[in-house]
């Protein structure tokens, strides 16, 4: 019952987040804004908004103009299939700080796929998506303290947050903004906070540094990027940090037994 809910929540969440970060770069109101067709504006029946189906039953064009429909059903599809692998992998049972943070991450994880989208397509990370979860994942920090979390735990969250968020500011000066964007400074913050500690925090680097390699040597290789080419590195954090949330734990674990044999 619960992976039917989180599969139809997933997907109505995808389908609002195609059109929430079209508004949000257009300067919509994405509240009260009626959606409608990028290509000739015109507004959108209920029939037109059918989470993936609506794609498939016309094709990937626009009922009226005829045009490609720029909203990726990826997006539909992806978001329910990252909540039911959170539901699947969550380190820990469901209840108390776990279950605390279970529910925010469901909300972080809308707004990661958000701001990846945003991101990839325009090659920025926005204050009003990353600012909101800043507060997010301070509220994650003080709620599960408060819920039972230790002293040690949370401590762990702000040295992570500083670690992250210094390495990428040092960067940031250095290279003048060419290595890292100050967006991705903010969005240190709350990784680092959400990663939880030092050991985390490299496991997140590594992941996205592993992912950015494993996704830009096919593109020189292939002549269709080069050294010049813009990659952009936060939606590689994103996913970096996913992983960790679901399955750093285990990492750790496994890490350190294989060191103590």
């Amino acid at each position: 019952m619960i992976v039917i809910v989180l599969l139809v929540l997933g997907l109505c969440l995808g389908s609002f987040v195609n059109a929430f970060v079209w508004r949000l770069h257009e300067g919509k109101d994405w509240i009260k804004g009626r959606s409608e067709c990028p290509s000739c504006h015109h507004l959108l029946a209920p029939k037109d908004l059918l989470p993936v189906v609506s794609w498939l039953w016309l094709s990937g064009k626009c009922r009226y103009c005829h045009e490609p429909i720029p909203d990726s059903p990826l997006i539909e599809l992806g978001m329910p299939l990252l909540f039911i692998l959170s539901y699947a992998a969550w380190p820990q049972a469901f209840h108390g700080v776990a279950l605390f943070q279970f529910v925010l991450w469901l909300v972080f994880l809308v707004t990661f796929v958000a701001l990846a989208l945003y991101d990839l397509r325009w090659f920025l990370l926005p204050d009003s998506l990353v600012f909101p979860l800043i507060g997010l994942a301070g509220i994650w920090v003080v709620g599960s303290w408060a819920l039972g979390a230790s002293w040690h735990t949370v401590a762990g969250s702000i040295f992570g947050a500083g670690i992250l968020a210094g390495l990428f500011f040092g960067l940031h000066q250095v290279s003048k903004g060419k290595w890292i964007g100050f967006g991705d400074v903010k969005l240190a913050i709350v990784l680092g906070l959400l990663a939880g500690s030092a050991i985390q925090v490299c496991l997140l680097l590594f992941f996205a540094s592993f992912l950015g390699v494993l996704i830009s040597t096919p593109l020189v290789i292939t002549g269709k990027a080069n050294r010049r080419s813009r990659l952009p590195f936060g939606p590689l954090l994103l996913v970096g940090m996913i992983l960790v949330q679901l399955f750093g734990a285990d990492i750790v674990v496994a890490y350190s037994r294989a060191l103590g044999a």
